[in-house]
């Protein structure tokens, strides 16, 4: 699994999407140049959707080539196609309306007006997952799937001591009575989470901080589920100020700011 767990300390919320969205952009531009595309997930959520504003407000948007990018999502939540709370209409409105994406290559989760049930919607996900997984792999390879985590610890919609985070052999699991609401969603398990070559968490806000604490501690994943997020090559936390509050400071990088000219001094 992941060699490198950080924490990467922002002042504000408002920072923190600013560096992050400025971060991805490097990154993807690295990736694309180098192998010629570049597979991202995104998540839902508040910061989820703020990190894509700052990538769309940020000048360098357009360094990427967009028209080579995968994008895919962790979870979505059963309800109609456009409705304002589904993740992928956050996303589009947010970014992906924006940019000259490939539709082939944005796969968004079935909607619930879309004629399948909710297991069947699950089912065809796992099977577009597959579909897109190399011959020679037992899983798809994303390079960056984005995290958000709920105070209660959740990420995409892995609930505690719920069946999707015991999932151990499914891609992708149908989630009903849900903690909060929509009760319905459809989620990648962490076995597929756990395949991305860096597993980037963003998170904001002091009801936050109890369960990052947890998280970082070595919580059971069964009770804490972000606690079982590691990317194969990195697992990094963007968090800000009041989330940051229970972080031991031995394992916060005070961060740093990038633009679309900056070169990292290390792999992102």
């Amino acid at each position: 699994m992941s060699n490198e767990r950080r924490v990467i300390l922002h002042p504000d919320k408002a920072a923190l999407a600013a560096a992050v969205a400025a971060r991805f952009i490097t990154k993807v531009v690295d990736l694309v140049d180098e192998f010629d595309e570049a597979s991202i997930v995104l998540t839902g959520g508040t910061m989820g959707a703020a990190v894509l504003e700052a990538i769309n407000a940020n000048p360098a948007r357009d360094s990427i080539d967009w028209s080579r990018v995968n994008v895919w999502w962790g979870d979505e939540r059963w309800l109609p196609a456009g409705d304002p709370e589904r993740n992928e209409t956050q996303a589009r409105e947010a970014l992906l309306d924006h940019v000259r994406l490939d539709p082939a290559r944005v796969h968004p989760f079935a909607s619930s007006d879309g004629g399948l049930d909710l297991d069947e919607a699950a089912d065809a996900y796992a099977r577009e997952i597959a579909e897109n997984t190399p011959a020679n792999a037992s899983m798809p390879h994303f390079d960056i799937t984005f995290l958000g985590m709920g105070p209660d610890g959740h990420i995409a919609s892995l609930f505690p001591e719920r069946g999707g985070v015991r999932e151990r052999d499914k891609t992708v699991v149908a989630v009903r009575n849900a903690p909060k609401p929509p009760p319905e969603r459809l989620s990648l398990t962490l076995k597929v989470i756990n395949s991305s070559a860096r597993v980037w968490l963003v998170v904001a806000g002091a009801d936050k901080a109890a369960a990052l604490g947890l998280t970082l501690a070595g919580a059971s994943v069964i009770e804490v589920p972000a606690a079982g997020a590691e990317g194969l090559r990195k697992t990094l936390f963007f968090v800000d100020a009041e989330a940051a509050q229970q972080v031991p400071e031995n394992l916060i990088d005070p961060g740093q700011f990038w633009t679309g000219d900056d070169s990292p001094p290390n792999e992102l």
